[in-house]
């Protein structure tokens, strides 16, 4: 007897069953259902029987070994032998086919792959499956090792990264390696990988406009540390590489002591040309218009970053633990991930993707408390803390160590100093300034940690002094042209900016520049507010002067400074907060 398919509502009491993890589509005449599991149930069945050995129509061969799969699902996942298969290439009717630009290890993972859409990657298998998913062209897996590889780089493998990503055709990888060693060229430079590089290579590194560089001896002595590493061959190169060391950048004694009793440069007529050049624009200033060429020109380190503003306080004087960032790409403020711990007036220090966050000021107490950002991790982890409380202190970095300096202790103006190794997660204790700093500035340059004005509780201070970490000792440096303390300072194409500030009666808007090269202050283009508290920092080529106090009230506002324009202008005010802020820059891939 036939089923009847037209039973009235009151007939239909039969249970149906569950689908409610499927898609059903109904009208008056059809019905659609799709099984939304059908997919991923299915693939594992398949990997489960190309494990069994049953159903496979080819095998792959590669170094005397051999994997079984099915063309079908082949040429589904993987493009090259989509091609392969669909294209009727010779290849497509053979039972057995010899795979040769690839080795075990990539055609095992990338079979499973197949099947499964997963891949485990690590350090002993990425470069191989990455030229396979290359070979293979199946790009989200190039993609993945490349991201992987990113996450890895160093400047002991950062030019291998570099060349590897060249021969792939990975411009992503390729872009990303070369940024890193314009950013890390001083580290970069002191490894293996770089004193194997051609001269064609070592010049094309030498010639950037755009090495972040604390000062144009790291290039000089990376110049001089590639030539050494095999004198007899690559001296001849010298005069070509040395014509790109900026050399009248360089200090008049660094040019007598060290570039000129160079064995290979005294015997160089070229050599010692360039060397006269760079007197001359030393001891004979009215003659440098005749001499200027990109030799004379500081770097240009042009970094774009995120501006990450962290602790400070809100309009009713309160510490934060608060966290916001600038993105350049879309000129907007945006919360980030609070610090465990509220902070104002604390030093900020930053390291490749890392930005530190030292002691400041919780509302009661003084802090001794570290914590740092990982950008990449987007979260925050406690570190060791550092020896002495410190509110209002300066910190920065220098190579792979952070600095921290003077400060209050809730007693007393400290001229204490002391360092960080990331690497140890410890504190060394270093010598003391020559006076007492609170709410001072600190700042590398050239290859030296710079103190900047302050005050020890009586007095505010115009003067500077530098600290050699060679050496471990302070020696003066030329005083500011303005009293200052609550100052920001930062480095903008190879010179120190210091703005704003207290002087004792007045919050100050003014702004000076100190040039290593004739080691003297003068005073540039003023911000259009005063500010007292300001942060300050580099990026993109301009100088951002964030929050402050004005003498009335704390400041959301932040201004730009434009070096070629001398000019400052409004940029977007924060969201979430005013003066005392902590800030550092973390650099985009």
């Amino acid at each position: 007897m036939p089923l009847n398919l037209f039973l009235s509502d009151s007939q239909q009491t039969l249970e149906e069953p569950s689908l409610s993890r499927d898609l059903l589509e109904m009208s008056n005449e059809t019905m659609i259902f799709q099984q939304n599991d059908l997919f991923p149930s299915a693939f594992p069945l398949m990997a489960d029987i190309r494990r069994q050995g049953k159903l496979c129509d080819v095998i792959l061969k590669v170094e005397g070994q051999q994997f079984s799969a099915h063309k079908l699902v082949l040429a589904s996942t993987i493009p090259y032998f989509h091609a392969m298969f669909m294209n009727d290439m010779v290849e497509a009717r053979n039972k057995e086919i010899e795979i040769k630009c690839i080795d075990v290890v990539a055609l095992e993972a990338l079979v499973n792959f197949a099947y499964t859409g997963k891949v485990v990657l690590d350090m002993n298998n990425v470069q191989s499956i990455m030229i396979g998913a290359s070979f293979f062209q199946i790009s989200k897996v190039r993609d993945a090792c490349a991201t992987y590889l990113l996450q890895r780089i160093h400047p002991q493998n950062a030019l291998g990264f570099r060349s590897f990503a060249e021969q792939l055709g990975s411009s992503t990888l390729k872009d990303s390696a070369e940024k890193y060693i314009e950013w890390y060229f001083s580290e970069v430079s002191q490894h293996e990988e770089y004193l194997n590089l051609t001269f064609m290579e070592v010049k094309a590194l030498l010639g950037k406009n755009d090495l972040r560089v604390d000062n144009e001896e790291q290039v000089f002595e990376a110049c001089m540390r590639w030539i050494k590493h095999d004198t007899e061959t690559r001296k001849e190169y010298l005069p070509e590489l040395l014509s790109l060391v900026r050399i009248p950048l360089l200090s008049p004694m660094y040019i007598t002591d060290r570039v000129r009793n160079e064995e290979q440069i005294r015997y160089s007529i070229q050599c010692r040309d360039l060397i006269d050049e760079a007197l001359t624009f030393h001891l004979l200033p009215e003659r440098r218009a005749l001499i200027q060429s990109f030799r004379t020109e500081p770097r240009v380190c042009d970094i774009k970053g995120y501006i990450y503003v962290v602790g400070g306080l809100n309009r009713h004087g309160e510490s934060l633990s608060t966290v916001e960032f600038y993105d350049p790409n879309t000129k907007k403020w945006t919360l980030g991930p609070s610090m465990s711990t509220m902070r104002s007036r604390l030093g900020v220090a930053v390291i490749k993707h890392k930005l530190y966050a030292f002691g400041g000021y919780n509302g009661r107490d003084r802090l001794s408390s570290v914590e740092v950002f990982d950008a990449r991790e987007k979260k925050w982890s406690t570190l060791t803390p550092m020896n002495c409380k410190r509110s209002a202190l300066g910190a920065t970095s220098l190579g792979d160590i952070i600095y921290v300096c003077g400060g209050y202790d809730g007693v007393t103006s400290l001229n204490s100093v002391e360092s960080y190794h990331p690497s140890t997660n410890s504190w060394c204790s270093l010598a003391p300034m020559s006076k007492s700093r609170s709410a001072g500035a600190i700042i590398a340059c050239q290859g030296y940690i710079f103190a900047l004005g302050g005050h020890d509780g009586l007095t505010i201070f115009d003067d500077v002094e530098k600290y050699n970490p060679a050496t471990n000792t302070w020696v003066e440096a030329p005083s500011m042209l303005s009293k200052r303390c609550r100052l920001g300072v930062a480095m903008l194409g190879g010179k120190l900016y210091a703005c704003g500030g207290y002087d004792g009666s007045s919050f100050s808007q003014t702004v000076e520049v100190f040039c290593p090269r004739t080691n003297k202050w003068s005073y540039v283009a003023p911000m259009n507010a005063p500010r007292s508290r300001v942060a300050l920092t580099a990026n993109m080529g301009k100088l951002w002067a964030v929050g402050g106090y004005d003498g009335m009230s704390n400041l959301v506002t932040v201004e730009v400074y434009d070096p070629q324009k001398n000019k400052w202008e409004y940029a977007s005010d924060m969201i979430a907060h005013e003066g005392g802020v902590g800030l550092g820059v973390i650099s985009i891939p």
